[in-house]
This record gives C-alpha cells, structure tokens and sequence, in this order.
C-alpha cells in the first residue's frame, strides 16, 4: 500500500534491505584463497596405512633366506639408519647381559636356570677353592718354569697343585651333590653333571662368573 509521506528513495533502500538478508549465511561468508578445504574423512591410523601398503611376507623357513632378507633389508636401509638399528641392538644386548648377570633367569642360559643350578652356585661362590687359583697360579708357574734352576721344582709344585684341585673339587662335587639332594630330592640333574657344574665355575675367577655371585665368601647357603 503506498503511503503518501513516503517517497520514492525510502522504499528502495528498504527493497534493498530485504533482499541483503534473504542472501543465505555461506554466500555472505567472505571467500579467501589462503582457506584449505577439509579432506570430509579421518586422516588414517598408521597401522591402517601400513596394512594399506599390501600383504606382509610370510617368515623365512631357512636361514639362508633370512639372511638374504635381512642384507636387502640393510641395503635399503641409509647409513643414519643402519647406525641407529646397531646403537639400538647394542643397547638391548647390554641390558639383557645385566640382568642376566644380575640373576635374572629369564635371561639366562638353560644350565643355568632353575633353583637347583642357582643353589649350586651359591654352594660354589659361598668358599674358596682351590681350583679358583689354578689360572693365576699357572701364569706364575710358566715364569718359573722358564728358568733353568727352578724347572724341576716347578714342576714337582705343579704337580701338587694339580693334585691338591682334583680332591677339593671332588669334595666340593659330592658336598654339591648331597646338599641338593636333600634340599630337592626330585632334582633330574646326575651327580656327575652337577659336579662338572659345580666345577667349571669354580675353575672361574670371582670377578668373571656369570651370572654374578649372590653371596659372599663365608656366607651359609
């Protein structure tokens, strides 16, 4: 209905009014070239990519294979890469070696594991034996043994020396032996493979056992 005080430019700026706000809110949205539009889908896990990348090869059945699998694994590997998997490899080897010496069983070798081969250590690192002198005393003995005068003395001492091992160390067997068997009647180890046990770590400096003693010399087991 046209009224007649309004005038003419009063109801074209009004039409004009009506027709900004009919515009719909993303038409007026100001565009600007710098705005990256979404991908419209989740950016994939990487274990999904690495699925995506095709079907993983089935495990080598000879070593031959793994090896070659393994030399064209570190030929496509840069030299950064290469220095990385070693430094990484040397740190996990080192770990395990410590606890392994530390007595950790799941880390050690099969003699070794079991509460039996750990008492028998105990028994072992808990004297002094004489088969524990045996590879200093050799060294001293082959300086000996050089000079003329001394040769035959050296080696009547060396055969006393040898002697004197071989009855600690069947001592330090049937002792091993008794003690075990009476701690673990079930055990499956034979006296002769317990006492070689026992031997050949007794045959070992202190401070080069492996594991490494739990006890000191003296201690009662």
């Amino acid at each position: 209905m046209k009224l007649p005080w309004k005038s003419d430019a009063a109801k074209s700026s009004a039409a004009e009014s009506e027709e900004t706000t009919d515009v719909p809110a993303d038409d007026a949205r100001p565009t600007s070239g710098s705005t990256t539009p979404g991908k419209g889908r989740p950016t994939p896990k990487r274990r999904e990519a690495e699925r995506r990348r095709g079907p993983v090869a089935p495990p080598p059945t000879t070593r031959a294979e793994a090896r070659a699998r393994k030399k064209a694994l570190r030929a496509s590997m840069t030299k950064v890469e290469r220095k990385e998997v070693a430094a990484e490899r040397r740190r996990v080897r080192l770990e395990q070696r410590e606890k392994m010496m530390s007595g950790d069983e799941k880390f050690m070798m099969a003699r070794d594991q079991g509460p039996v081969r750990k008492m028998a250590r105990d028994i072992v690192d808990s004297r002094r034996n004489f088969a524990g002198l045996f590879l200093p005393f050799a060294i001293f003995l082959l300086v000996v043994l050089m000079l003329p005068n001394l040769a035959v003395i050296g080696n009547l001492v060396l055969l006393a020396f040898v002697l004197l091992v071989i009855i600690d160390s069947l001592y330090l067997g049937r002792m091993v032996n008794k003690r075990v068997r009476e701690r673990y009647p079930d055990t499956t180890d034979t006296g002769f493979r317990l006492g070689w046990y026992c031997f050949t770590r007794a045959m070992q400096l202190r401070m080069m056992r492996a594991p490494r003693p739990q006890v000191k010399p003296g201690d009662k087991v």
